[in-house]
């Protein structure tokens, strides 16, 4: 039995080599509370765009780690013993298998830099 989970999540790539990827037009377009569109592919990566309010829920990446990177709002990633606030223009990295939920108080743009193999989930 599988459960429907409140996001959208588009894993395929929207944008191949050579092309213009307008991050903004993409999130005034995006009409969605939690949102989330693997823009590229770099090497063995995907740089995905992320358009939330709300929180996600707790989850892990065993094998690869995650960049998170705010363009617009406030971002708060919980860890298991920490809690970290991002603003417009600020990154964070979660490890590799360590456990973590993100929260947006605001609608918030964000970008994702991870192993192209990563489900977005968790593991």
């Amino acid at each position: 039995m599988s459960t429907q989970l409140p996001y959208t999540i588009n894993t395929e790539v929207k944008f191949g080599f050579l092309n213009l990827i307008d991050v903004q037009k993409l999130q005034e377009e995006c009409k969605e509370d939690w949102f989330n569109q693997t823009l590229c592919q770099v090497n063995d990566c995907v740089v995905r765009l992320g358009i939330v309010k709300g929180e996600f829920h707790w989850h892990k990446h065993d094998n690869e780690d995650e960049f998170f990177y705010v363009v617009d709002g406030r971002l708060i990633i919980d860890l298991e013993n920490q809690t970290v606030e991002l603003a417009p223009k600020q990154g964070f990295t979660v490890p590799k298998g360590v456990l973590h939920r993100t929260r947006a108080p605001e609608r918030t743009a964000m970008l994702m830099i991870e192993g192209s193999t990563v489900v977005p989930t968790g593991d």
